[in-house]
């Protein structure tokens, strides 16, 4: 066996604890000579601190280290200084495949002038099923075909910038109602049914050259009755490799998540994920996790566990992928971010969409704006939107009496609307939740009946709240000036809702 492949390192991506490359993580990436980190948002505090961080990643790992980042857009976005994306959703509603695009390249500019080289993004998934918990607006739409026209532009745009980009997650998240992170998915559908609605963007994403795809901890019997697609070589090898011909890199998602760590254990699944055929394991957790599962892929490969010659070949796939993306901080002058502030700011505009003909109250009127004291992003978002920014938002149009309450306690909230002359106020209702409310949630809305409801995020809530909607698709500033603007007669509510309800 050629030794040269033998080191389990060059075969993983890991996280770092802070916003610095601490000794301890420096040693670990030398001693393993690992090639791949991804940031999340506890390691970004600024754009200058990015940076150096970057280059310091790439001075331990070489030319060829791939930096990534999961900049999607809408809630999935970690850095806090850059121009805030919108999500996919808020795209599909826009329905324009140029700004789409654009958006695209506008993301990878931003990332590229950090030296990150490689961006989870876009997502593939058919967001079908109404109670999915983690992707909802992280999805393009409903429609396989408008999923993958937006997300193949988006990732045009991005690569066009320098940026790799990586389809996620095959074969399809879109029809889960459990939360990978928490547990394991199954998405119980017939082949001919995998093959016309999840598949479909991913068979064209290999169509479309995609450099990069990433797996799900999902089972899907009819591909797999036995493993989940991520340690799946019926999936990834029989299907992705030899069916499709697909011979760019194979990532795995994050091998803690619940789905796939308290059921296999992360150095058992890393090993079974890189036979099966992935090229790269996210190897997220603590250093303790790290080094259990590098002990195990090189016991793996030394005892020819896993395959010499796939071995080589995942060598060269992400050589490749680093030959073609490389880690270089890229100038990013301030006009362009400008422009590319005003683009984001624009694209959130242009995907406001009505539901049920919403009228709102006149400028200048006194409503009651019932809105959660925080929503949080979810599993896969590391922000959320606080209630008062909302009711600032509102400031600006009404006179506005805030009803801000706790999630943990929404019918408190119901003692302060009964105080309330609802013959001189009217009442708008904002939901910010990724998933369907629980009871008492359920039982404030039925008691406050609002006149307007403002959906700041799941377009789904519409289903929830008896009243006519304005939809964002996210809760970032610009949608929320977006919809000031709506509210203030400046601007219309023209995107078409991407899903089916």
């Amino acid at each position: 066996m050629d030794t040269s492949y033998s080191e389990a390192g060059p075969f993983m991506m890991i996280e770092l604890p802070g916003p610095v490359l601490d000794d301890a993580s420096r040693s670990l990436i030398r001693r393993h000579r690992i090639r791949g980190v991804v940031l999340f948002q506890r390691n970004i505090v600024s754009s200058e601190q990015t940076r150096e961080l970057v280059s310091d990643l790439r001075s331990v790992i070489g030319r060829g280290a791939l930096i990534a980042i999961d900049q999607e857009g809408g809630g999935v976005v970690r850095t806090s200084d850059l121009p805030f994306p919108p999500s996919a959703m808020c795209l599909g509603a826009a329905g324009d495949l140029e700004l789409s695009e654009d958006v695209g390249g506008a993301t990878g500019r931003a990332l590229a002038s950090l030296g990150i080289n490689w961006d989870f993004a876009p997502v593939l998934d058919v967001n079908s099923n109404p109670e999915n918990p983690v992707i909802a607006d992280r999805s393009f739409g409903s429609d396989p075909d408008d999923v993958a026209e937006h997300a193949l532009a988006w990732a045009r745009g991005c690569r066009a910038a320098g940026v790799a980009t990586c389809v996620k997650h095959f074969p399809g998240h879109g029809d889960t109602h459990v939360d990978s992170h928490l547990g394991l998915p199954v998405v119980d559908r017939s082949r001919r049914e995998l093959e016309a609605l999840e598949l479909r963007p991913f068979r064209r994403a290999v169509q479309d050259r995609t450099p990069c795809l990433m797996t799900a901890h999902i089972l899907y019997p009819a591909l797999d009755h036995v493993h989940p697609a991520t340690l799946s070589r019926r999936i990834l090898t029989d299907l992705l490799r030899s069916g499709w011909g697909y011979d760019g890199v194979i990532i795995t998602d994050s091998m803690a998540m619940h789905a796939i760590s308290r059921r296999y254990g992360v150095e058992e699944a890393a090993v079974q994920s890189l036979a099966a055929g992935a090229d790269m394991v996210m190897a997220l957790g603590s250093a303790d996790d790290v080094e259990r599962t590098a002990s195990a892929l090189s016991r793996a490969i030394h005892e020819g566990t896993i395959d010499a010659d796939e071995l080589a070949q995942k060598h060269r796939r992400l050589d490749e992928l680093a030959r073609e993306y490389p880690s270089r901080a890229a100038d990013y002058p301030e006009d362009a971010r400008l422009q590319d502030e005003r683009l984001m700011a624009g694209a959130w505009a242009i995907g406001l969409t009505a539901h049920g003909d919403p009228g709102p109250p006149p400028p200048g009127a006194r409503v009651a704006a019932v809105v959660a004291d925080h929503a949080g992003g979810g599993a896969a978002s590391d922000q959320g939107v606080i209630g008062e920014e909302v009711v600032r938002a509102l400031y600006r149009v009404y006179d506005v009496r805030p009803i801000i309450f706790d999630h943990a306690h929404p019918m408190q909230a119901a003692q302060v609307i009964d105080t309330i002359d609802r013959q001189d106020t009217s009442i708008i209702f904002v939901s910010t939740g990724r998933r369907r409310p629980d009871t008492e949630l359920k039982q404030l809305i039925e008691h406050i009946k609002p006149s307007l409801h403002i959906a700041l995020w799941n377009p789904y809530t519409v289903q929830d709240v008896p009243a006519p909607a304005i939809i964002t698709y996210g809760f970032r500033p610009a949608a929320l000036a977006a919809v000031v603007d709506w509210l203030a007669g400046k601007r219309q509510a023209d995107g078409r809702m991407p899903i089916e309800l």
